[in-house]
């Protein structure tokens, strides 16, 4: 095999706060059209073990050094690390203001993250017989997929059998529980992977508005709903503010809400080292917003479900509490942590009320 050093180099060099490094990746990956598939993989695991193992390299050492550094280091993985010097290395100083740092999850930073897919409703078993290298999950159509190959190029997932969606996210959804028929409203939609999970739940029955407040993340969603055979939604752009983009008043409204991903830092090891305390007390405020603003839409009778990819309190339970004191009318149901080392899925916080 080649050595792609100075690839893997550029990459890190050319990343920030602003250039988040998976997108750097992508790019550069996109120019280099002469790589092989083995290349690019080779290219992006230096690229993320490089983040993975930051806290563990030598800073004298040039970047050319540390890369295969960090390589090596992630053969060896963190077995002979004790707590203290995991919790240390693999995380930012700031974190354990804002949360409980346990060993377990720091262990479970350092590991590469698990591939899920979700099947279409009742067709995970054959799935997983089909695709080969397939772990079982006790989430219905949720498989672990452990094999190597380009799954973009399976006539399965051209064909719409198959999402790439992470285990908390899908069961996100399932918390959220939404029936046949219903109307929904998934506020903060993105690239609609929660939108479509929604619709395989009701049966393609029903409608969900999907609203973002970027219209490219909208397209993508569309482009995906039609190979997912996914007909009844809409979308709708949505700033977040008090101006709602319909008066229709729905079943249920799920928020899934920007936060500081500290659940996906597994997944997204360079976001680690560029966020900042400060982005958690900011995004906090951003999420009250949301839920003040959204609450209008939420019919009698109706759920509001609040979705973050996060564990730090202010997020979380803290925002679960702000709401209930602030919103007498709705009643919680439910407040679950979806810790990553317990799932193997990304970190994630959700939390439902019940309108009055």
């Amino acid at each position: 095999m080649p050595d792609f050093t100075h690839v893997v180099a550029r990459v890190i060099r050319k990343a920030d706060r602003e250039h988040p490094a998976d997108a750097v990746l992508r790019n550069e990956l996109r120019e280099a059209r002469w790589l092989t598939p083995a290349h690019r993989t080779e290219i992006s695991r230096a690229v993320f073990a490089y983040y993975r193992w930051f806290g563990w390299l030598d800073p004298r050492a040039s970047l050319r050094d540390q890369i295969p550094q960090a390589a090596e280091l992630a053969q060896r993985g963190a077995q002979k690390s004790g707590d203290e010097e995991l919790i240390t290395k693999s995380v930012p100083a700031w974190l354990s203001q804002t949360m409980d740092v346990r060993a377990t999850f720091a262990r479970a930073l350092q590991s590469r993250p698990k591939l899920w897919l979700r099947a279409r409703k009742g067709q995970g078993i054959e799935l997983a017989q089909r695709l080969g290298n397939c772990k079982p999950s006790s989430v219905p159509d949720a498989i672990e997929y452990a094999g190597n190959e380009d799954l973009f190029h399976r006539p399965e997932f051209k064909s719409g059998e198959f999402e790439i969606q992470d285990l908390n996210s899908q069961i996100v959804s399932r918390i959220a529980d939404p029936q046949p028929g219903e109307t929904w409203w998934d506020a903060c939609a993105g690239e609609g992977g929660k939108t479509l999970h929604l619709s395989a739940l009701m049966d393609n029955k029903g409608l969900i508005w999907a609203s973002d407040r970027t219209a490219w993340r909208l397209d993508k969603l569309k482009r995906r709903a039609a190979r997912a055979r996914v007909f009844n939604y809409r979308v709708a752009p949505w700033s977040g503010d008090a101006r709602l983009p319909t008066k229709t008043k729905f079943d249920g409204v799920l928020i899934d809400a920007p936060c500081s991903g500290v659940g996906t830092w597994q997944r997204n090891p360079h976001a680690r080292w560029t966020a900042t305390v400060n982005d958690v007390s900011e995004l906090a405020e951003t999420q009250k917003k949301l839920l003040s603003n959204a609450v209008a839409a939420v019919k009698a009778g109706g759920k509001l479900v609040y979705a973050v990819c996060t564990m730090t309190r202010a997020e979380t339970s803290e925002i679960a509490q702000w709401f209930t004191e602030a919103k007498p009318e709705f009643v919680p149901l439910s407040a679950t942590l979806l810790r990553l080392e317990e799932t193997g899925g990304n970190g994630m916080f959700v939390s439902v009320w019940k309108r009055r």
